[in-house]
């Protein structure tokens, strides 16, 4: 690890020294695409190079979404967990309370949403010091991150905190690039861009794909992208995760300060120890899900309100609602009827490829 560390720092300190200009932009990509390969060995050792994920990580997914809690110790993580779950997890007024994952289950609008209090992150955590390599790795298996800042020095911590991620191939609030790298035989390197004022050039990117040993491709980009975007698409390992920021405390700053960082994106103000504002954060993490209710109707009976199936993106059809059933049911479907907002009229009768909508009801008729 410290051969890792000391190639990264020299890489590092280059360009902390090279101008940002047209004229270095290709030797920057170059040094960019060093770094994500040297981290991505660095965090991904090879078999027998040890790193296991450690007690109390290795937690089972269970629920319609997983909901992570990160953030640098103290700032009341174990707090919130306890309030909107019911789940014990230790508190206290010293850091690294929590030296493990601790899972807890809310229920909120019909759905089993599983919310981790993960151990607090140190900087350099992406390097792998303290827990932070088990810690981050839990982060990329959630489908939201909640990111709870102390309200007395959030902007600080939401720096630190996203650099970590950032650095460990978490992309929060993003979509992934719309970026395409085909790869062929011969005939050198074809680069496409729909931006007249494109921060990717030719050179930035041969410097970039040469790094990767890509010397014949096709490169289009569909939109406004920078290296670091192409270098993410290359290593195909990052995950684009949305987030909430959760800035705690909020009972021990004055109400002048609350309003100056009402501006930041993404954030709720919220005091877990007084139980302010968490409706507020349960909305927020709901609309962030964007998970898609559906209730079943048996034929000839009222649907079921009381437990709807939870699908976890939009555009989900019917034959997700039926493999969510039973995987055999997408099979045994002749059609089915659809009430609600996606349908024309009520029932509409609907093949597999039908999309539905939030709380939609659907009833499945079988083949004789």
């Amino acid at each position: 690890m410290g051969t890792y560390m000391q190639k990264i720092a020299d890489i590092e300190k280059e360009m902390s020294k090279t101008q940002k200009n047209k004229a270095t932009s290709g030797h920057l990509g170059l040094l960019k695409a060093k770094l994500a390969k040297l981290r991505r060995e660095l965090l991904e050792p090879t078999k027998g190079g040890g790193g296991a994920a450690g007690v109390g990580f290795d937690v089972s997914k269970v629920g319609d979404s997983r909901v992570g809690l990160v953030g640098f110790p103290s700032v009341g993580k174990s707090t919130l967990l306890n309030k909107l779950t019911g789940t014990f997890s230790e508190v206290a007024d010293y850091e690294f309370t929590t030296l493990t994952c601790i899972p807890g289950m809310i229920r909120h609008n019909g759905a089993k949403i599983q919310l981790l209090d993960l151990p607090g992150i140190i900087e350099g955590a992406k390097d792998g010091k303290g827990r932070g390599r088990q810690v981050i790795s839990t982060a990329r298996t959630c489908n939201l991150i909640l990111i709870v800042l102390d309200a007395m020095k959030p902007l600080t911590h939401k720096r630190l905190i996203e650099h970590e991620l950032e650095g460990f191939g978490i992309r929060l609030n993003k979509e992934p690039p719309n970026i395409t790298v085909k790869k062929k035989d011969k005939g050198g390197l074809n680069f496409q861009t729909t931006e007249k004022d494109s921060l990717l050039d030719q050179e930035a990117v041969e410097g970039i794909l040469k790094e990767y040993k890509i010397y014949n491709a096709d490169v289009h980009v569909r939109g406004d992208y920078i290296d670091e975007d192409l270098i993410d698409v290359l290593e195909g390992n990052r995950i684009y995760t949305p987030a909430i920021y959760v800035l705690n405390k909020i009972d021990s700053i004055s109400l002048e300060e609350l309003e100056l960082l009402g501006e930041m994106p993404n954030y709720c103000p919220v005091s877990s120890h007084k139980e302010w504002n968490l409706d507020l954060l349960l909305d927020m993490l709901w609309e962030k899900l964007n998970l898609t209710r559906v209730y079943t109707k048996p034929r000839g009976k009222i649907p079921d309100f009381g437990d709807p199936v939870n699908l976890k993106r939009a555009g989900s059809t019917v034959e997700d609602f039926c493999m969510h059933l039973h995987k055999n049911m997408a099979k045994q479907m002749r059609h089915a009827l659809v009430w609600g907002t996606s349908s024309k009229h009520r029932p509409q009768k609907v093949g597999k490829d039908h999309v539905l909508q939030d709380e939609d009801v659907v009833q499945i008729v079988k083949k004789a």
